[in-house]
């Protein structure tokens, strides 16, 4: 294969100057028409820094935990909804043509995009665990679009809305941390008052069970015993004493003696009755019963019986009442009460129980009147007697009383220890309720403080440290890149069309290709001649070359004028670096 040289490269772009030219010039056109007529792209953008809060942590503390840029995500898609895009698209007029020949969802996602939003990070030391990492200090937002005053607007308004929605959403978590402590505060007050209410009832329930109570109950009980000890001892020696006056009023008579007034003792009625039953048994074992002696004396002494109440005749009435009774209620089943035989016996019975009434009476006077002793040494005996059974009974009494007391104190001990666990534990839920409320009081004031430090702004917030500018270049398209980049295309492209011509052109030109095609050297080469025409050509051809080149470079010229920096601006520039 013949090997070309760079004469036969410069040859083979001579031959075909007019392709490469006119390719050339097209794709340079064509990419200077991009450069020109690209719509512009403005961007306003504003940078805020995310500043601490100014009081100090150690003596406010926010309720708010999270971190910034997990907030910043949050913030970030409150602010991208629908409702608050499609509210800005419509208060500035955003996308008029996209409107009419778009969905709005196609509308709101285009503007996503030209929305920025880029967090700022930062090298720090995270004061938990001392090391090295990254956190976000600030964040930028930028918004793209083809009119630079709309585009300063709607940053303004975006970037509003980011500050708005920080505010807005630090004071309403700040504001439900506060709300939630205080209802969690309050219904634990509740339970401390409901725990507080058991604890009160339990100690009134067991006021004498309490553990604390335990040594005075067993004060109590040594006490008690000691006095029952006490009655005790009393009790016996009253029991020795009424035994002994007993004794004593067993061997006085109660009546006192009478004497006559020959000085002989005159027996009572009693004793003549008994004198008289023992001197009747006498007479009655040598006599007959109807002996005068005999007789006599039964009459006597059936006289001292009916007047010392021995001859009382109840028994026989009480049954004679009885029978009749009987009678009145058979009489009651067959007759009216108003029948004669009915009345009659109701008179009967009325007449009998009068009379058993009135022996009754008669028989318990004869009693008291006989049961009444008039021997001084009798009445005072019988007095000490009844004095010491008053007090034997007083005792007994007291005794019981000390009884049941003790029975209680010991009641008492026992039941202590289950009262104190149901106590203690009493008691520990109301000092772990009382602790939790008082924690959440705690916790609820310091989110009271928060939130009012949010609301006075002095917790974290930001702060617009660039606000957004009105754009006086265009972001995009590169005009000039664009244009370099045209260049670049056009020369490959003339380029590639000469290459790809030659190697696929097979005529024979050229001394080497006379060598190539037949092995020999030509004898002679016989140089070109041009005609007239021909050289008219060449120099119409040159004409029109350098008219295109000085096209091409009044073109570059204006493109750097307009799309990368004016001319004389250019010029005192490079006037300054060789100055320099």
């Amino acid at each position: 294969m013949e090997e070309k040289d760079f004469q036969d490269y410069i040859a083979a772009f001579k031959r075909n100057k007019a392709q490469f030219t006119l390719i050339f010039g097209g794709v340079i056109g064509f990419s200077l028409l991009i450069a020109l007529f690209w719509p512009a792209t403005y961007r306003s953008s504003a940078t805020i820094l995310i500043e601490e809060q100014e009081i100090p942590t150690e003596l406010v503390k926010s309720t708010i935990t999270t971190y910034a840029a997990q907030r910043l995500q949050m913030i970030n898609q409150r602010v991208m909804t629908r409702a608050n895009l499609e509210k800005i698209i419509e208060k500035f007029d955003l996308y008029a043509d996209e409107r009419k020949k778009s969905p709005t969802e196609e509308v709101i996602e285009k503007m996503r995009k030209d929305l920025d939003f880029e967090p700022i990070s930062a090298e720090v030391i995270d004061p938990r665990t001392g090391q090295p990492s990254k956190a976000t200090i600030a964040f930028s937002l930028a918004y793209d679009g083809r009119n630079p005053e709309l585009v300063q607007q709607v940053a303004n308004e975006i970037t509003s809305l980011y500050l708005e929605e920080n505010l807005k959403s630090r004071t309403q978590k700040t504001a439900e941390t506060s709300d939630f402590l205080s209802e969690e505060a309050t219904q634990m007050s509740e339970y401390v008052a409901q725990v507080e209410r058991k604890l009160a009832d339990f100690k009134e329930q067991h006021i004498h069970n309490l553990p604390e109570q335990k040594d005075l109950n067993l004060q109590f009980m040594d006490r008690t015993e000691r006095d029952i000890n006490e009655v005790d001892t009393q009790l016996r020696s009253l029991e020795e004493r009424k035994l002994y006056l007993e004794g004593q009023l067993a061997q006085i008579q109660p009546e006192s003696p009478i004497a006559s007034s020959t000085g002989e003792r005159i027996m009572s009625s009693v004793d003549r009755l008994k004198a008289l039953q023992t001197e009747y048994l006498s007479l009655s074992s040598k006599y007959s019963d109807k002996h005068p002696d005999v007789v006599k004396m039964r009459q006597e002494i059936e006289a001292l019986t009916r007047e010392t109440g021995g001859g009382d005749s109840s028994v026989d009435q009480v049954k004679q009442l009885t029978q009749l009774r009987g009678e009145l209620a058979s009489l009651s089943d067959k007759y009216a009460a108003n029948h004669p035989d009915v009345i009659k016996l109701n008179k009967q019975i009325k007449a009998l129980e009068d009379s058993i009434a009135r022996q009754e009476t008669g028989r318990k006077a004869r009693k008291v009147a006989a049961a009444q002793p008039d021997n001084p040494a009798y009445i005072t005996l019988q007095a000490q007697r009844d004095s010491i059974t008053q007090d034997i009974a007083a005792l007994g009494k007291k005794r019981l009383e000390l009884k049941a007391k003790l029975a209680d104190y010991e009641k008492r001990l026992s039941e202590t220890p289950d009262v104190e666990r149901q106590y203690l534990s009493l008691v520990r839920d109301y000092e772990n309720a009382s602790a939790k409320y008082r924690e959440l009081k705690a916790k609820e004031m310091e989110a009271q403080i928060a939130q009012q430090l949010e609301k006075k702004s002095k917790g974290e917030r930001f702060s617009i440290i660039e606000p957004p500018l009105l754009p006086e270049k265009p972001v995009k398209p590169n005009r000039l890149a664009i244009a370099f980049l045209g260049l670049v295309l056009a020369i490959a492209s003339g380029s590639g069309y000469v290459l790809l011509r030659e190697t696929l052109d097979k005529s024979v030109r050229g001394l080497k290709g006379v060598v190539a095609l037949t092995g020999v050297p030509p004898l002679a080469v016989i140089p070109l001649f041009e005609t007239d025409v021909e050289v008219d050509e060449q120099k119409r051809r040159r004409f029109v070359a350098i008219l295109v080149g000085t096209g091409v470079l009044v073109a570059a010229v204006l493109l750097v004028h307009l799309l990368w920096t004016p001319l004389d601006v250019l010029w005192f520039r490079l006037l300054r670096k060789l100055d320099a």
